[in-house]
């Protein structure tokens, strides 16, 4: 065969391999509103960045018919690429073929870019559309998932993973993407569930459609399973574009820094009233989170789901921030399972890519009750305690408003090695408000006292007194536990000089296999 006719050969094999399942399935992936695998990666890469990899492969299943259907590529299409002309390596999962069923030579070309990751320390995006294992290699396609959930388990920590959800995940299918660091899901036609509707019929009796089992809603805020929920691929896809802008490549480097403009001594006015005279009046914490970040510019972690506490990225005078912050517009700030669960989470992934974190603290306490205790909120709340304990990078502070109890112990305190521990003069620190402890202190003396105006006045007589002690920064102040009593006006000055301050911090742990976090 001549060259002429071994070039031809070749390329007619690329065109084959780039048509998938055929036109007539990629024309149905339109109809449902869905990308094909090869336009999800040229949107995500940056333009003409994409090299990949195995795009003759097939599948080597020789049972139920399998032999006499074969196509290139066997459902998912890898390699690696550049965004914002950073490396990266990414799979997508081609529902055009098989349905995107997972089978022994799809599960390797997975493994195979996420060993080249690990070799180069560049982060993996995933992008699922699949319907499973694909039945028909029982056992083998078994295997595959578990390779890649191993290779899931190693790179955790080491590079960035990301996973996109624009189509079904089910079954063993899920563990990959609840195994990565954040999961992305689309509205329009995502879902993932570990059993289906009709297994859950069958086992429960309960009816369910598969939206309501597992969609993009479900999973952003009653299970904390997905951290972002687009409104369609298109947002989906600039989401892992912007978030990777916040990451390192991986664990041994720092986050890129951005040209940055916004002046870093920028005072707002606004930030000193913010704070209610009513010291059980809410307000919006991301109006002080907008206010001291660079342009205003927020990308919110895991919106919907705790949202009495809020976490995401900014930037501080071009410094990548994560920020952990309570919310007192919505269950007082108070912390509870899923926010404990959240945020122990977000300071450990900050912590395992040199992401530093400032912590804004308005914090009531922990939420009581028979649900939370029967839930565990013990073993929750010690994970994010754990986790600013644990954690090495700078941690910065800011107490605006209430820190009570244990939850002032939890939120970054200098005594779980908070670096720089600042307060407004509106900050109250105390073990507990002051009508319950002025209850607790005096309970004795207030039963004995029978005119209940007496009694009034003389509990409101013990709170004023406690509140004149307590409700200001100053006690704490008085033994090294906040370092400075700051303008609020002043903070993002005062948050970055401290942020510039600890770019060489050092700090370690005990040498060790590794902990026994509590699960």
């Amino acid at each position: 065969m001549a060259i002429e006719d071994k070039i031809k050969l070749l390329l007619e094999k690329r065109e084959e391999a780039k048509l998938g399942g055929g036109q007539k399935r990629i024309d149905s992936q339109h109809k449902k509103g869905k990308f094909t695998a090869r336009e999800r990666i040229e949107m995500v890469l940056d333009e003409g960045s994409f090299e990949e990899f195995d795009m003759f492969v097939s599948h080597r299943c020789v049972d139920f018919g399998l032999e006499k259907e074969q196509y290139l590529t066997d459902g998912v299409i890898t390699g690696y690429g550049t965004i914002d002309g950073r490396l990266v390596y990414i799979f997508s999962q081609d529902f055009t073929v098989f349905g995107g069923s997972l089978s022994e030579m799809y599960a390797k070309k997975i493994c195979k870019v996420m060993d080249q990751a690990m070799k180069v320390g560049a982060p993996v995006i995933g992008i699922n559309d699949s319907g499973g294992a694909r039945i028909q290699e029982g056992v083998q396609s078994l295997a595959g998932y578990a390779e890649i959930f191993e290779r899931n388990i190693l790179a955790s920590g080491v590079i960035p993973q990301i996973s996109a959800i624009f189509g079904p995940c089910a079954g063993g299918a899920v563990y990959s993407p609840a195994l990565t660091d954040f999961i992305i899901m689309s509205k329009e036609n995502s879902y993932m569930f570990v059993t289906g509707p009709k297994v859950v019929k069958t086992v429960t009796g309960e009816i369910v459609t598969d939206a309501e089992l597992g969609g993009a809603m479900v999973h952003g805020s009653k299970s904390g399973v997905a951290q972002f929920v687009a409104e369609d691929e298109h947002e989906g896809i600039s989401l892992i574009r912007k978030l990777l802008s916040y990451m390192p490549q991986n664990n041994l480097e720092d986050p890129p820094m951005a040209p940055c403009d916004d002046p870093i001594d920028r005072l707002e006015d606004t930030l000193n009233y913010i704070i209610p005279d009513n010291p059980n009046k809410p307000y919006d914490i991301k109006d002080v989170i907008h206010t001291i970040v660079d342009y205003g510019e927020f990308m919110e972690v895991a919106r919907h789901f705790a949202p009495n506490i809020v976490t995401g990225y900014a930037r501080m005078n071009g410094m990548s921030v994560g920020i952990v912050a309570n919310q007192p517009n919505y269950l007082a700030g108070v912390l509870d399972i899923n926010a404990s669960r959240k945020a122990a989470r977000f300071v450990r992934y900050c912590d395992a890519f040199n992401i530093p974190i400032l912590t804004l603290v308005d914090v009531p306490g922990f939420l009581p009750g028979t649900a939370q205790e029967y839930g565990g909120i013990i073993i929750h709340g010690a994970k994010l305690l754990f986790a600013y304990g644990e954690a090495t990078v700078p941690k910065v502070t800011v107490i605006l408003r209430k820190a009570y109890g244990g939850a002032y112990d939890v939120m970054s305190s200098k005594h779980l090695r908070g670096d720089i521990n600042y307060a407004w003069p509106s900050a109250e620190i105390a073990v507990m408000g002051p009508k319950g402890a002025i209850e607790v202190l005096n309970s004795k003396k207030i039963a004995e006292i029978e005119d209940p105006a007496e009694r009034e006045e003389f509990v409101k007589k013990g709170e004023d007194d406690y509140k004149a002690k307590f409700a200001n920064p100053y006690n704490a102040a008085r033994y090294g536990f906040i370092d400075d009593v700051i303008e609020p006006r002043n903070t993002r000055f005062r948050v970055i000089r401290a942020l510039q301050a600890l770019s060489t911090k050092k700090d370690s742990n005990p040498a060790k296999k590794h902990s026994n976090l509590p699960l």
